[in-house]
């Protein structure tokens, strides 16, 4: 029998409020150098893996994290199976990208998850009439359309290298990231893989820019 999302339109929103605070990384990292960002990104991570430990393996951290936050918990997530939250996954995927990509693609595709993520999922929700799989192509669109618009935003980004990212992210939001059995959460999966699309571009195309994307502040 399929599974219904148990999450109303409400607990998606609530979720998706929180969800899209975490664009303070991108905006803070615009003004900072990288070693100042790994500085609190690596405690942040470190504090969020750990309260994910303890809610999977010790009984009176997950009694106090299933009674504050089983409302706006998934299907999966209400499994009694180990598993890491979304918080631990995004902050794992901004620390991976301010170690292996320029500050530009840092931001831009981190914005995207921040934001088109949280437009997709709301509008999915609220509007999605066209399903594929496990999302719809209203949420999907909603996705590339505010993901153009972050990458016409960010400062000296090119902007076709741009939406060829904001492409690769929409396309990463709409389909599941699997390696074997194990599902890749997609705040990981949409900032790697995007980050990952414009830096390849920028080496085929102007790697002689490479350099600049680190200038910001």
């Amino acid at each position: 029998m399929k599974k219904i999302d148990r999450l109303k339109l409400r607990y998606e929103v609530a979720r998706k409020a929180i969800h899209l605070s975490s664009i303070s990384i991108p905006v803070i990292y615009y003004f900072i150098t990288r070693e100042i960002a790994l500085l609190l990104l690596v405690p942040l991570f470190a504090g969020f893996f750990l309260v994910d430990l303890l809610k999977n393996f010790y009984p009176p951290v997950a009694k106090w994290y299933h009674s504050t936050f089983d409302a706006m918990l998934r299907n999966h997530e209400l499994e009694k199976k180990p598993y890491l939250n979304g918080a631990t996954y995004i902050t794992m995927g901004a620390l991976l990208l301010v170690l292996f990509f320029p500050k530009i693609i840092v931001i831009a595709s981190f914005s995207m998850v921040s934001i088109s993520d949280t437009f997709a999922a709301i509008i999915g929700k609220a509007f999605g009439k066209h399903r594929f799989g496990e999302k719809s192509v209203e949420g999907s669109l909603a996705f590339f359309i505010s993901s153009v618009i972050i990458v016409a935003i960010v400062p000296e980004i090119n902007v076709f290298i741009g939406c060829v990212m904001a492409l690769a992210a929409t396309l990463t939001e709409a389909f599941i990231v699997r390696i074997g059995s194990f599902k890749i959460d997609d705040n990981l999966s949409i900032p790697l893989v995007s980050a990952s699309v414009g830096l390849l571009c920028y080496m085929l195309v102007m790697p002689e820019q490479i350099p600049f994307l680190s200038i910001c502040r």
